[in-house]
């Protein structure tokens, strides 16, 4: 204990030496938990759409109204012409064109149906997707606000009719800041233990100062806990603060189940993603490498842990590689812990598998550290 004290010393002192790393630690992540939850979100507003009216009819009218109406689309363009809408797009002015034909009106009095056409620029398939079911689901209330237009008050007979009333269970209001926030936070914590412990090792193999300590009496199991818990204890405070002080001030978000739950997950999280550090920087001579390849796998642990696109909707070999994401378990945790309030019995399958992420990457680090020193 009395040698894991010493290097203890030497990493806190190495570390709060270091003035370009303290803001590095604190201010960068904070920063990025105040701006990053406002933009990362799934709601699509300010659409451009380009109409087309062939028709110039009452009921053209009311829909392109009830359309731009809806505050999901701005109206790009009123053209008589598609290849006008169609210079639009092309032009990246507009991302759908929705065209009515010449007689619409009429079909829908005599032949009690009208055809739409709607056009969609799939460059960004999201906004694409999007777009394309509001304004589908525009139109259809558009075509049930007709029907019962037409519904004389002596040809009216009650009908059955079914209602159906949604709710949102742990997220009423669909605030997408209750839902990013977590999971930006997890990214976060994840980033900076990843990082900063695949440099710490590289940079002592830089200043050759690894090759003094390795003639010293101290043994390699000292050395590589005097590597982690500094960043474990880091890592904590950065969670804490991140949690208690930026989340629950900034964002109101109150964990709703178990605290002690969480930092408990945290803490095994921690040594994981601190052992996928060291083990980078046992196999990197230079912090440029270090840094290269941490950025790599970090940059696949975060496309594929379902915090921007859920897990169930990628393909079965993307399944495969989420899966073995340690990230992937944290942002769940983090979600269910903090808007559900599951408790240990719902989170024992992540507990086991993070135990085994932690146990396989730090015995890698430390038999590969023993191998190349």
């Amino acid at each position: 204990m009395r040698t894991i004290r010493f290097l203890l010393e030497k990493e806190f002192r190495q570390i709060f030496r270091n003035k370009a790393m303290l803001p590095m630690l604190f201010i960068l992540p904070s920063v990025q938990l105040l701006v990053l939850p406002l933009a990362a979100n799934y709601e699509v507003k300010n659409i451009n759409i380009a109409v087309v009216d062939h028709d110039h009819s009452t009921y053209s009218q009311k829909l392109v109204s009830k359309i731009t109406a809806s505050g999901y689309f701005h109206m790009a363009g009123y053209n008589d012409l598609y290849k006008s809408a169609d210079k639009l797009i092309e032009n990246d002015k507009a991302d759908l064109i929705l065209e009515i034909p010449v007689g619409f009106e009429r079909n829908m009095v005599r032949e009690n149906e009208g055809k739409l056409f709607i056009a969609v620029n799939a460059i960004n398939g999201t906004k694409a997707g999007v777009g394309g079911a509001y304004l589908n689901r525009i139109i259809a209330d558009y075509n049930s606000d007709v029907r019962l237009e037409w519904i004389t008050p002596e040809r009216f007979n009650v009908q059955p009719v079914i209602e159906v009333t949604s709710a949102n269970w742990f997220n009423p209001h669909m605030n997408y800041d209750f839902f990013m926030v977590p999971g930006i936070l997890a990214v976060l914590v994840t980033m900076i233990g990843g990082y900063m412990s695949a440099l710490n090792i590289v940079k002592e193999k830089e200043i050759g100062t690894i090759e003094q300590i390795n003639v010293t009496p101290i043994r390699k199991f000292h050395f590589i806990l005097g590597k982690l818990i500094p960043f474990w204890i880091l890592g904590v405070l950065i969670f804490t603060f991140g949690l208690l002080v930026i989340a629950r001030f900034i964002y109101h978000i109150v964990p709703v189940g178990s605290i002690l739950l969480l930092y408990g997950f945290l803490g095994l999280y921690l040594l994981a993603i601190l052992g996928f550090g060291l083990l980078v920087s046992t196999f990197c001579e230079t912090q440029q490498q270090a840094m290269s390849v941490a950025f790599f796998f970090v940059m696949i642990f975060i496309l594929m842990s379902g915090l921007f696109t859920p897990i169930e909707s990628m393909p079965e070999w993307a399944k495969m590689i989420a899966y073995f994401n340690p990230v992937t378990y944290f942002i769940d945790v983090m979600r269910m812990v903090v808007l559900k309030g599951s408790g240990f019995r719902d989170l024992q399958y992540h507990f086991i598998k993070i135990i085994a992420f932690a146990i396989v990457l730090n015995s890698w680090a430390i038999l590969n550290y023993r191998k190349t020193s």
